[in-house]
């Protein structure tokens, strides 16, 4: 697989083309909050996106809620347990939505 990822200006664009918050980027992404969401769009040394979560959040905003669902069904079905609705505890113990 080639992959080369987006820049911290590329994820900043889209972060506005969409009109969310940091928070609600963590939260399309699956990272814990908008502080972990900023590693990958600033500081000194930001951090590169994986595909796993580039593909994540675009199966979000491209597929159906049926497809999702049944994606969903079938990692429920290899073993995990995934609510994409539910709080999540933070490295910090926090619950964040």
């Amino acid at each position: 697989m080639l992959y080369t990822p987006p820049s911290p200006q590329d994820l900043d664009r889209l972060k506005n083309e969409l009109g969310l918050s940091a928070s609600k980027m963590a939260s399309l992404f699956g990272v814990s909050s908008g502080r972990q969401w900023r590693n990958y769009t600033g500081g000194e040394k930001p951090r590169d996106m994986n595909p796993h979560m580039l593909f994540f959040a675009a199966a979000r905003l491209e597929l159906d809620e049926k497809t999702i669902e049944r994606v969903l069904q079938r990692m429920r079905r290899v073993g995990a347990t995934i609510d994409l609705n539910a709080d999540s505890p933070a490295h910090d113990g926090e619950l964040h939505a």
